[in-house]
Parts: structure tokens; sequence; C-alpha cells
């Protein structure tokens, strides 16, 4: 055999060593290990009766799960309802404004986003109490005579579960909004059309796209929700995500208690899986279709120009018209001060409570209460003098750095992955490496706990970090994609051409061009561990208390000014991580 016939193998096996293809598989394994396979043995567990679908016919025969099932279902499509009433007037007035007014109302769309849901339920519970501010004003305006039961019940748990999804609506509808050709528009009004039937027949058709993910991304996490009801609902709103962490507390729960949590994860699973089936799953991760790197027939010029009916334009043709003729009563001007009053209205909502949270921290009172009688320092000094709580502190910041850690190290590896190779099926690859983002928090903590405790991780940093990390890879693997994506290869490929190694390529060429994404990515990854309640409720112990378990006690047990104060200082720090992503998200935003 001659030395050519056998240095081709070595060669081909050199260049497949340093395929990007190869990135992926740490990602893989980890999601696969730690994340596919609970998921999996959750589903053996729950089968584990004396049949199959005995646990599981005990969860459709007992009223009460059933109820609340149902009860799950009907609040979370209101609340996504509610929230494409209201994301999408808030979207075309961020869309409509300029200069620093729309970075403004931008900002306090996203900056919510970024907080805490338990913090975010916090500032409700301040906003809607007895001494609340609204009760005050209405008190002060001589509407009522004695304050209001604004908290637990149906109307404050939709009021809450709204304001903590919206923005998640707002960011995609305007996404859709802000890739329209504004010249269809245009030529729409040049032909005649006036601006609320170029709102009907243009705008709206073409975003529906925007409308239908916000909507399932909106819908799939409140079917998950328990926090936001638990605080702000009563007896009748309790979801169904509650009682699996109710039942987790009972010894008796085996098996019945992990077909709760596969019925809750098959229902979203379904949702997920026809959205994806209509729409393409990539409304998960907000990108465009992935290549598969195989080639696909060029478009012929007819195909361009004759694009193929969609849903929204069926509706137009099925309900425009007679809508359109009650529309065309009203002045042209109506459709503008409604998106200006609407969008306004969401923008305050979103705001206001984090604005007396904030203050309330300032506050001398032994109480909430707002506005605070007199000002002072004193929970600040609370704060950092208790020991629980900079114990708890110090347990965040330390499981928050070691999460980032891992997911930054396999999130952004994979996303080089994704970008780079010219592999077949890249879609269903990002979809195994975002889908935790679908998934319940219930179900996932719960489906880890057995792992976690058959390997003492239970209670320790490594296993809270790495139990993070999966909700971390997703974050960091959207937004490294996003900056990859952005950067001209042929930047690379001509340091390539002239001799320098991968290596040298990216930390001279890639690297350099991807780091405020990869900056940002490292925050958000941070922040996503340092506020993760629900996993930590199912991997803590009584010796490792994180910060969101400090507050969430503190919440249930009795509500005081200190909470007020963990709840600035975050609205601080994720100030500071909106500033260090700023240069992410504006990148690619319409001139």
């Amino acid at each position: 055999m001659s030395d050519a016939t056998l240095a081709a193998p070595r060669t081909s096996l050199a260049q497949r060593l340093k395929s990007p293809v190869l990135l992926l598989v740490p990602a893989v394994l980890f999601l696969a290990v730690i994340y596919l396979l609970p998921l999996i043995d959750l589903f053996r567990v729950s089968m584990s009766g004396p049949t199959w679908s005995t646990h599981f016919e005990r969860v459709f025969s007992v009223p009460l799960y059933w109820e609340s099932l149902i009860r799950t279902m009907q609040i979370a499509f209101t609340v996504a309802c509610l929230c494409a009433l209201l994301g999408y007037p808030t979207a075309l007035l961020i869309h409509r404004t300029r200069g620093i007014a729309q970075i403004l109302i931008a900002t306090a769309v996203i900056l919510p986003y970024f907080i805490a849901i338990l913090i975010r339920t916090y500032a409700w519970m301040v906003l809607l109490g007895r001494n609340g501010p609204i009760n005050k004003l209405l008190q002060t305006l001589g509407l009522i005579d004695t304050p209001l039961a604004l908290l637990f019940n149906r109307g404050s748990v939709l009021l809450g579960m709204t304001a903590v999804l919206l923005p998640l609506m707002v960011l995609s509808i305007y996404a859709s909004v802000a890739r329209l050709d504004t010249s269809l528009t245009r030529a729409a009004l040049a032909s005649g059309a006036g601006p609320l039937a170029v709102f009907w027949r243009v705008l709206l058709p073409l975003t529906l796209p925007g409308i239908g993910a916000g909507f399932l991304l909106v819908f799939v996490a409140g079917l998950g929700f328990f926090i936001t009801p638990t605080l702000l609902g009563g007896p009748a709103d309790q979801m169904f995500a509650m009682h699996i962490t109710q039942q987790a507390d009972s010894i008796t729960g085996e098996g019945f208690l992990q077909a709760l949590a596969v019925v809750l994860l098959v229902i979203t699973l379904v949702v997920v899986g026809v959205a994806g089936r209509i729409m393409g799953f990539e409304f998960i991760w907000g990108g465009g279709k992935l290549g598969d790197g195989t080639p696909r027939p060029v478009a012929t010029a007819a195909r361009v120009q004759a694009p193929r009916r969609g849903f929204g334009m069926v509706l137009a043709d099925l309900l425009g018209w007679p809508l359109l003729r009650l529309m065309g009563l009203l002045p042209a001007g109506w459709g503008r001060w409604t998106v200006r009053i609407m969008g306004g209205a969401v923008i305050v909502a979103l705001v206001v409570p984090i604005i007396v949270v904030m203050v309330i921290s300032f506050s001398k009172a032994s109480y909430l209460t707002f506005p605070p009688p007199a000002w002072s320092l004193r929970w600040y000094e609370k704060f950092f003098s208790d020991s629980n709580w900079m114990n708890a502190f110090r347990n965040s910041l330390l499981i928050a750095l070691l999460s980032a850690t891992i997911s930054v190290s396999l999130g952004a590896t994979a996303a080089m992955g994704i970008v780079r190779s010219n592999i077949r099926y890249k879609s269903a690859l990002m979809l195994l490496l975002v889908s935790p983002m679908i998934v319940p928090p219930v179900v996932l903590g719960l489906s880890l706990y057995a792992l976690f405790l058959k390997l003492g991780l239970v209670g320790t940093y490594l296993g809270l970090a790495a139990a993070h990390a999966i909700g971390g890879i997703p974050i960091v693997v959207v937004i490294v994609a996003a900056s990859l994506q952005a950067v001209d290869q042929r930047l690379e490929q001509g340091a390539a051409v002239h001799g320098a190694s991968p290596l040298t390529v990216f930390r001279t060429v890639t690297l350099p061009a991807i780091a405020p994404g990869l900056a940002a990515a490292v925050f958000f990854a941070f922040l996503h561990s340092f506020d993760e309640l629900v996993l930590s409720l199912f991997l803590s112990s009584p010796r490792m208390k994180t910060l969101p378990l400090m507050l969430w006690a503190d919440i249930n047990y009795q509500l005081n000014p200190v909470l007020a104060v963990v709840s600035t200082l975050e609205v601080l720090l994720v100030v500071g991580g909106i500033i260090l992503a700023r240069p992410v998200l504006t990148r690619g935003k319409p001139a």
C-alpha cells in the first residue's frame, strides 16, 4: 500500500476534526444527560403503577386536577389574548417613534422583561395592596371610602400575568413590524386607501406571523405559571403547576406526581408541535430558518412576484369589508391616537410598579405603604447587615457565576457549530438547544430532582449551577448565533487563506466581532441563574438558600421593605446589563 493511500485517510480525519460540527458535541451531550434523560425517566416513573395508565386515570378522574387543568388553559389563553390586544399598539408605538423617545419607550418594555418574575409580581402586590397607590388614589379622588380588595382574585391574576408576559408579546410583534417594507404602506396610501384600510388590508395580515409567534410563546409560558397566581390569586385561581409543587412535598406522590408533570409537559409539547407545523419552529427562538447545507432551487421571478396568499389575507377578505365600512366612518386620526393612548397605558403599567417598589425601599415605615411617610436608609442597612440575606446573596452570586461559565462555554461553542457548519437538519439541532425554553420549569425541576438525588448534587453549588445552565444555554445560543450571523465570513476566509489556523482566525477576527454579543450572553446567562426560583425550590436544601428563595419565603410570610431593597438592587443590575447589551439589541435595526 502506497504512502499516498495511507495519507488520504489521515488527511480526511484531520479535516473532520477541524469541522465546526464538533463544537456542537459538548452542549448536545450535556443536554442529553442532564436534560433529556431526566425527562425520559419522568415518563417512565409516571407509568409505574399497576398499569401504565393508572396515575393518568386519577389525574383526569379527580375533579380537583381536571378542573385545575381546564382553568390553567383558560387563564393562559385569556392572558395571551390580552397580551396580543395590548402588545400590538405598543409595538406600533415603538416603531413609529424616533430618536430619544423611541429609545425610552423600547427600554421601558425591555427592562421589565429581564427583571425576575417574582419581583414584578411583588411590585403588583404593593400596587394593589390595601395601602397601595391605587387604593390611595381612589380614596383621594373621593371614588371610594374604604380600600378595595384588589388582590387575591381572578382579575389580579390576569393583570399580573399579563404585565409579566406582555414584554414577550411586544418584542415578538415589533420584530415582525420592523421587518416590513415601508414602501408597501406608502403604495397603499398613494392608491387612495385610508389609514385604517391600510392597517386592515396590509399591515395586520403581514404582521400576523409575529402576533401568532407572540401568542404561542405567551400561551406556552402561561401554562407553566404558578408564582404569580400563587401570590396574586385566591383558592379558586389555582393553576395546574401549583399542584405539582404541592405534591412534591408528599412522599406518597411517587408516580402520580410524575403523571401530573407529564400531563402538563405533553400539553405544552402538543401546542408547540402544532404551532411548529403551521408556523415553523423558528418562532421559539425568534429567528429565520437555518440553512441545512443542502442546495435549494433558485426562486423564479414568478414566485417572487406572486407570493402565496396567507391566512392573514384570507381573514382580511372574509371579515375585512364589513369592518372597513365601520372603521371608515371614524376620523383617520383615531388610529394614531389609539396607538398612542393604548401604548402609553402599557408603558405606564410596566414601569410604574417598578418605580413604586424602588421608592418604597427608601421608606422609614415598617410596613408597605406609598408614598412613604418619611425617608430612610434603614432597610438597606438591614439588608446588608443581615447574615441570612448576605449568605443568600453570596450563594446566588457564586451559583450564577458558575452557571454562566457553563452556559457560555457550551452555548457559544454550540452557536459556532450551528452557524459555521454545513450539516443537515440545522433547525432540528437548534430546536434541541433551545427546547428548555418551552419546558415548564416545575416539570424540569421535578425531573432533575431524582437524578440529582442519586448523584448527591441536591443542595450543592455545582448541582444548582448545572440545573440553571439548562436554561442559560438557549439564551447564549440565540444571542451568539445572531452575533455570528452578522459577521462577514469573507474576513474569516481571508485570514484562513493567508495561513491562519482556525484558532487564530477565531481569536483575531471572529471574537472581536462578536465580543458585544458574547458579553451580553454572559450577563443574561448570569442574570437567568441569579433570578432562578422554580428549579431552586426543587434542588436546594435548608443549608443552601439563594436570594430568590429568601424573597419567596418573605413574600409568602411577611411583607416588608427589605424586599423592595432587593428589587431595587436587581433593577440597577438589569439596567447595567441592558446598557452592556445595547449593541446587540439594536443590531440590524432598520434605519
